[in-house]
């Protein structure tokens, strides 16, 4: 079993990354859901969620709730590799690293016109169709420290071309790395 972090800002591709990963045998735990969870219950914006969660508990409670859900994974007996999906803070991953052993990131990368459109045909519910509010939703994510993560990343994958090159990247990493 090996444990492991995806990071990236919104639209880069983390979610191919978990879906051949699950393909392969892996479960996912996102931290995004979480959020969406969260939100659901208390009827707001996952973005204020997210502000009011750590305002609350502190910076870190998103990945003390993933710790914890890994964990309990791991106390029930799972034996399948576990995705931990939507790193956003150096801090996380320290946090990850002391408690699992040999964790590694994998972060997805892309440029801000191409995750914008893709955020569009994806359509879901915490995405913004207007360019302006996407920025901001960037420069909140940078804000929680997701580009220190990127840079220090175990490995990273630019996810410009096409989906089938893209495809092959994830596939060789997964591979690489016994996931």
């Amino acid at each position: 079993m090996r444990i492991m972090g995806i990071s990236g800002l919104p639209g880069s591709g983390k979610n191919l990354v978990s879906e051949l990963a699950i393909k392969k045998g892996a479960r996912i735990v996102s931290m995004g859901d979480i959020i969406r969870e969260e939100a659901e219950k208390r009827g707001e914006s996952t973005k204020d969620t997210a502000k009011n969660l750590r305002k609350e508990h502190g910076d870190y409670i998103v990945a003390e709730l993933t710790i914890k859900k890994v964990k309990k994974l791991i106390e029930d007996g799972i034996e399948q590799s576990i995705i931990i999906e939507g790193i956003r803070s150096p801090y996380e991953v320290n946090m990850f690293k002391d408690n699992f052993d040999d964790f590694i990131i994998l972060s997805i990368f892309a440029n801000p016109k191409i995750r914008f459109e893709r955020l569009l045909k994806r359509n879901r519910s915490d995405d913004s169709t207007d360019y302006n509010e996407f920025k901001k939703r960037d420069e909140m994510e940078l804000n929680f420290g997701i580009g220190t993560v990127i840079s220090l990343s175990d490995k990273i994958i630019v996810n410009e071309s096409d989906l089938k090159s893209y495809e092959k990247e994830i596939e060789e990493f997964l591979d690489e790395y016994k996931i």
